[in-house]
């Protein structure tokens, strides 16, 4: 939709899903509010929806701008199913400035609250802009004040995470903290959500919340609790991502590998390797200088009895300028490296240029979800 501070701005498929459904809603209440409207309603309840998603953008360019202060990247802002979100590639280096990036989405919700209460000051309730405008003060209250709950994935979470990793220290015990929070929270909306309905607590009476109203608020309910829920999980499984990470680095995770020539036989470079104790092949020139690599995958395709005859140029893939990787990468750097050049194989060299050895990106995957199965 447009790439504001150089974030590309995209709308997910289900949003439309959900703006559908809250023109039909808005719209039932414009029935009762505006009669005279007829089906000119649901038009107005259209502009609602988009003017709605337009309020939960900045609120996400809020965290967005704070983000990229703090020198953090932003990959996107998505704007999907109930909200928006905004995915920052990496954590906040202090607690300080993840509870400043929490709390300027909230904020930004409540200023936009009281702009659109000064703006209806001077229209007439009973009107067309009245009524937009009294709808999108409060629901941009309402999402303030959702965001505002102390468990994760909600930015009330963040800030809670924030405080706790300042009090231990630890950003992983904020982060387990304001998890478990999140899933309470999930519990509590998923119970308490439609008795509130029920009871009339939320501004209509008990009689009224029978029927499909009752199975439209339990439904409601039940997607925020799962969104809540499953937010909160996603959180720990990345603070686990986040704390293991270090243990991924080229220099360990590097196979041993021997130098051959283009017309090498694969048999005979393969006895070479054999006896070096070897696990990779890199084909060089007559001056050594390393041209490409062996796959792994295609040595396992040649039959034995064939490899005599088959020279390691034709089983290799020559090396890109991304395929040379620095055996002193490590953690978040070596996957940002790895994921900006996808290959199944990488030339891992010294800082001086000298052949390290050759990073296979099975063994990579496989050492990832080792570190993720150890406790934390």
């Amino acid at each position: 939709m447009g790439r504001p501070f150089g974030v590309p701005v995209y709308v997910a498929p289900s949003w439309f899903l959900v703006a559908a459904l809250i023109t039909w809603v808005f719209g039932g209440q414009l029935d009762r509010v505006l009669p005279e409207l007829g089906a000119a309603r649901y038009l107005v309840s259209l502009f609602f929806a988009v003017a709605f998603y337009a309020s939960v953008l900045v609120h996400e360019l809020a965290h967005t701008v704070a983000a990229l202060r703090f020198k953090l990247p932003v990959r996107r802002i998505q704007l999907q199913f109930f909200g928006g979100v905004s995915e920052i590639e990496k954590e906040a280096e202090t607690p300080g400035r993840e509870f400043v990036l929490a709390f300027v989405g909230p904020l930004l919700s409540l200023i936009l609250a009281g702009l659109f209460y000064v703006a209806m000051q001077p229209v007439e309730p009973g009107t067309v802009p009245g009524v937009l405008l009294a709808g999108l003060m409060v629901s941009n209250l309402i999402v303030a004040a959702f965001n505002l709950l102390p468990g994760l994935p909600l930015d009330g979470g963040r800030m809670l995470r924030a405080v706790v990793w300042k009090i231990t220290g630890k950003p992983m015990s904020g982060t387990i903290a304001a998890a478990w929070v999140g899933r309470a929270l999930a519990v509590c909306v998923l119970i308490g959500l439609p008795l509130l309905t029920q009871t009339g607590a939320l501004g209509s009476s008990a009689e009224d919340n029978v029927g499909m109203d009752t199975v439209m608020d339990a439904l409601l309910a039940a997607i925020l609790a799962a969104i809540i829920w499953t937010g909160a999980g996603n959180s720990l499984r990345m603070a686990r991502l986040r704390e293991h990470l270090p243990d991924l680095r080229a220099r360990t995770l590097t196979r041993r590998a021997v130098p051959v020539e283009t017309d090498t036989p694969l048999s005979e470079a393969l006895r070479r390797a054999n006896d070096a104790g070897a696990r990779a092949l890199v084909v060089v020139d007559a001056e050594g200088t390393p041209l490409s690599l062996v796959r792994e995958a295609a040595i396992v395709g040649v039959p034995e009895h064939r490899r005599p005859w088959v020279a390691v140029s034709g089983l290799a893939q020559d090396i890109t300028d991304g395929m040379r990787v620095s055996a002193e990468l490590a953690g978040e750097d070596l996957l940002d490296t790895l994921r900006a050049t996808p290959a199944t194989e990488y030339l891992v060299v010294e800082e001086t240029g000298e052949i390290y050895g050759v990073l296979s990106a099975a063994d990579v995957e496989r050492a990832f979800v080792k570190a993720m199965a150890r406790p934390s």
